[in-house]
C-alpha cells in the first residue's frame, strides 16, 4: 500500500471515544448580507467532533465548508443554533470570554505565506500567544524552541523571519503557533491545498503524528477526499450550504453514497492515466446529471 493510499486507521492516528463528543454544532446557520435581502451559506448544519477525533468537512469552493469553521472560531455570526464545547455554549462568545478559549481552540490557515507576519521574526511570532496569556519571556523563548523542534525545525531558527522559510517550513511553524498553548481542538482550514504533494505528505504526516502523541482533536476543511482518507476518521461532505453525506472516513472516501460525494472522488487526481482519463469521464457524467436534477 503506497502512502498516498494509506488511512488514518493504517497511519495510526489515536482514536478515543467520550460520552459526549468535544465539539458539537447543532443545526447552525450562518447568513450574510442584509436582513431584508440575506444570503443563507449554512443551512442548519449538526456535526460533531470527538476528544482525539480528527474528522474531515469536505467540500467544493464555496459549499460553506470554511464559514463552518469561521462560526466554530467566532469569526462570523450564528443566525440560529449552537456551538457547544466541552458542554459549554459558546455560539455567541466575545470579547474576553472569547479571547480566553483560544487557549482550547486555535488553526492553521491555509496560506502559509499570509498567516505569518513578515516582521517578526519566528520567536515572536511563537510567543506571543504564550506573551497573551502571561507566560514570561525567558519561559516562552524555553517553550518556543521545544516546540519548534517537535515541528522537526531546529530551535536555532527562533531569531530568523519567515521570508527565509520555504511554503512546507512556513505551514510547520503555523502548526507550531497553532500548538503553543496545548489546545484541545485545532481548525485545519485547507493546510495543504497551498503545497506541492510531496510537501503535503510531509505535513499531514506531521499533523498524525502530533495528534497521536497530544491527543488533540482536528476539523480538517478540505476540497480533496485523497487527502482526508489520509488523515480522517470520520468525513462530513458538505454541498451547498448542506451536510449532505457523514460516515467513516474509509468508506466515505472510498465509496461514497450521495452523488456529489461521487462527484469529488471522481475529481481527486490519481498517477494511473487510464484510471485518471476514466475519472474525467465520470465526474463529466456525475456533473450533467446533477445539473440534469436541479433544473
Amino acid at each position: 500500500m503506497s502512502a498516498q493510499e494509506q488511512t488514518a486507521s493504517d497511519r495510526g492516528v489515536r482514536e478515543t471515544s467520550t460520552p459526549e463528543p468535544l465539539l458539537r454544532a447543532e443545526r447552525v446557520a450562518v447568513e450574510y448580507g442584509s436582513k431584508r435581502r440575506p444570503n443563507r451559506v449554512l443551512h442548519e448544519v449538526s456535526l460533531e467532533v470527538g476528544a482525539g477525533e480528527c474528522v474531515g468537512l469536505v467540500g467544493e469552493s464555496g459549499s460553506g465548508k470554511s464559514t463552518l469553521g469561521k462560526a466554530i472560531l467566532g469569526l462570523v455570526p450564528v443566525t440560529s443554533g449552537t456551538i457547544t464545547f466541552d458542554g459549554r455554549d459558546i455560539t455567541h462568545l466575545a470579547g474576553r470570554e472569547r479571547r480566553e478559549l483560544a487557549s482550547d481552540i486555535q488553526v492553521v490557515f491555509q496560506d502559509p505565506y499570509g498567516s505569518l507576519n513578515p516582521r517578526m521574526t519566528v520567536g515572536e511570532i511563537l510567543a506571543e500567544p504564550l506573551s497573551t496569556a502571561g507566560t514570561g519571556r525567558a519561559e516562552a523563548r524555553r517553550i518556543v524552541g521545544e516546540m519548534l523542534e517537535r515541528v522537526n525545525l531546529p530551535a536555532g531558527v527562533i531569531d530568523r523571519f519567515p521570508s527565509e522559510f520555504s511554503g512546507g517550513q512556513r505551514q510547520r511553524i503555523a502548526i507550531a503557533r497553532a500548538l503553543v498553548r496545548k489546545p484541545r481542538l485545532i481548525i485545519c482550514d485547507e493546510p495543504v491545498s497551498a503545497l506541492d504533494l510531496t510537501t503535503q505528505a510531509t505535513v499531514l504526516d506531521l499533523l498524525i503524528e502530533l495528534q497521536r502523541d497530544t491527543g488533540v482533536s482536528y476539523l480538517f476543511v478540505s476540497h480533496d477526499l485523497g487527502v482526508v482518507r489520509r488523515i480522517c476518521h470520520r468525513v462530513a461532505v458538505m454541498y451547498r450550504g448542506d451536510l449532505v453525506e457523514v460516515g467513516d472516513g474509509e468508506q466515505v472516501t472510498r465509496d461514497p453514497q450521495h452523488p456529489y460525494s461521487r462527484r469529488l472522488l471522481a475529481a481527486s487526481p490519481v498517477a494511473d492515466p487510464v484510471l485518471q482519463a476514466q475519472r474525467r469521464a465520470d465526474w463529466l457524467a456525475l456533473r450533467e446529471t446533477q445539473a440534469a436534477a436541479s433544473a
